[in-house]
């Protein structure tokens, strides 16, 4: 395989989404969640992420239409009253 195959946005074959459940996870991603990394010595090392104080998570669609805390930050201050 060549490295232009590696990077196609196209599924392969194997792959079987037909069972997947959009959004499943979602809720319980945005109250943190763990990662567990295996080391080559055989431990495991447990990461516990949050989203950092002050982070908003932006739905997916809302993504599209401001895709940068610039473009946020100008949405919203244009609902809040001056003062």
């Amino acid at each position: 395989m060549s490295e232009t195959d590696h990077n196609t946005d196209e599924m392969r074959d194997e792959y079987d989404f037909s069972h997947g459940v959009r959004g499943k996870h979602h809720q319980a991603y945005r109250a943190g969640h763990v990662v567990r990394v295996g080391k080559s010595d055989g431990s495991v090392e447990e990461r516990y992420f949050t989203l950092q104080d002050g982070a908003v998570m932006l739905d997916p669609d809302l993504k599209v239409q401001f895709p940068d805390s610039e473009s946020v930050n100008r949405a919203l201050r244009s609902l809040v009253a001056p003062g």
